[in-house]
């Protein structure tokens, strides 16, 4: 096989150790597989944490690994898609700013292989680094998330399906011709439409993850079992680039790789809302609070917003999506909780009735040039009164370019989480997790307390 860009990617892979791995990749790495772990056993209780797993517990097989709190152990493809769609269920899961959720779609993948495989944490800790590193990079070649969606009508997220089959294969060791015919092989079994965003219970949106997360493991065993795709699926005439890539990005699936690490672009969420909506209501709250404002003081809010951004949680029929919902709700109540939603009986609260036909919503044009695809927002509140402040918010917490989160962080959101969970031992196992000898041992500080 001549060297071309999918055999440059599977040659770095193949070449990847814990080992190598600088100290804070590491920690980030740690922080990502924790915090994706723990997403998709709260999210379990979500309406399309549960379908999932009953879906996936339908088709059985050898016990290679869990289906998240429910007992049951299941072949490694359907796991992962159990697993990822719980991930994504009830929107806690991490982002990253090139664009989506990977985590619920890479780490899962890797989780259900390394258990079947019965990994060591270092091997798990490398696969999800590469995970990242190749989806990422696929994802910015074709023009990230709003690229992708504007050109094509599709959610970016599917790309991240390669991730997710690096990931696998890493873990299974395989050679890097073998690697590239895994890479070939998911191709066919993933897509995403952004029509799914006006689906009404978000359902097939959490499914799109596992289902990638399905398809990096399978892809990856078909490729154990003898099938072959083409060798260059990324650079081929009529491959992944020449279908969905931005001309002139193709060299962005290999620059830096192993130098620019992409799990320190990673973001986490600390409450349960779309993730343009953490930042009003950040600023929201600070304005309150700083200024002494009472919520019947309240004229109008205007919320300024990246135009891209603006257009995925205007006036959405999912509450936890809806900018407008969301951050009346959190004015009303003092903020919003990670495991309870203040839907539906904030709808009958007069002062959120009072205040959600005030909020208004924009693109803001210093936002667009500044961070077109960002998640930051400047709020300006106004009184009866006539007084008016504002703040602008670049970066929610838990973002990257805010440091990401502190274990300390991490654990708090964990403990109310998951309050039947040891969180401290999750906690604790995690940040050693390159000397645990099997990700089982992570996997079962998971299990509720009895």
């Amino acid at each position: 096989m001549s060297e071309n860009l999918t055999l440059a990617v599977a040659r770095h892979a193949a070449a990847t150790s814990c080992d190598t791995l600088p100290s804070d990749v590491s920690e980030r790495a740690k922080q990502i597989i924790l915090d994706e772990v723990a997403c998709a056993y709260f999210g379990r209780r979500s309406l399309a944490g549960d379908l999932g797993a009953r879906y996936a517990a339908q088709f059985g097989g050898p016990a290679e690994a869990r289906i998240y709190a429910t007992g049951q152990r299941i072949s490694a493809p359907y796991a992962a898609l159990a697993n990822g769609a719980a991930g994504h269920g009830e929107e806690v899961d991490g982002a990253h700013i090139v664009g989506g959720h990977p985590g619920a779609s890479i780490v899962h993948a890797a989780v259900a292989m390394a258990e079947r495989q019965r990994s060591t944490g270092a091997e798990l800790i490398n696969a999800v680094v590469l995970g990242y590193d190749v989806g990422t990079r696929v994802v910015e070649a074709c023009g990230k998330l709003y690229g992708v969606k504007n050109r094509f009508g599709l959610n970016s997220d599917f790309l991240y399906t390669l991730g997710a089959t690096s990931a696998a294969c890493r873990l299974l060791g395989l050679d890097p011709v073998r690697h590239c015919h895994a890479m070939a092989l998911s191709t066919f079994q993933s897509n995403a439409l952004v029509a799914f965003y006006a689906e009404k219970r978000h359902i097939s949106k959490s499914f799109c993850n596992g289902q990638f997360a399905f398809t990096g493991v399978s892809a990856a065993l078909m490729a154990v079992a003898g099938l072959e795709g083409h060798e260059d699926i990324l650079g081929a005439a009529y491959g992944v680039l020449h279908a969905w890539g931005e001309e002139g990005k193709r060299d962005a699936v290999v620059n830096g790789l192993g130098e620019r690490y992409a799990v320190m672009g990673a973001n986490f969420k600390l409450v349960n809302a779309g993730y343009p909506i953490h930042a009003p209501v950040e600023a929201a709250l600070t304005l309150v609070a700083k200024h002494g404002i009472k919520v019947d003081a309240i004229e109008s809010i205007y919320v300024g917003m990246p135009t891209n951004t603006m257009k995925v949680v205007d006036g959405r029929d999912m509450h936890n999506i809806c900018l407008q919902d969301m951050l009346s709700a959190a004015l009303v109540q003092g903020g919003l909780k990670l495991r309870e939603s203040p839907f539906p009986e904030v709808l009958a609260d007069p002062a959120f009735t009072r205040l959600r036909p005030r909020v208004s919503l924009r693109g803001d044009p210093d936002l667009d040039r500044d961070q077109p695809d960002g998640r930051g927002a400047v709020v300006a509140i106004t009184t009866v009164g006539g007084a008016t402040v504002s703040l602008r918010v670049d970066h929610p917490r838990g973002h990257s370019k805010r440091g990401g989160l502190t274990w300390a962080e991490l654990a708090g959101k964990w403990h109310e989480g998951l309050p039947e969970c040891d969180v401290d031992r999750m906690i604790a196992l995690a940040q050693r997790l390159e000397d645990v000898e099997d990700v089982t041992e992570l996997l079962d500080a998971f299990k509720a307390r009895g």
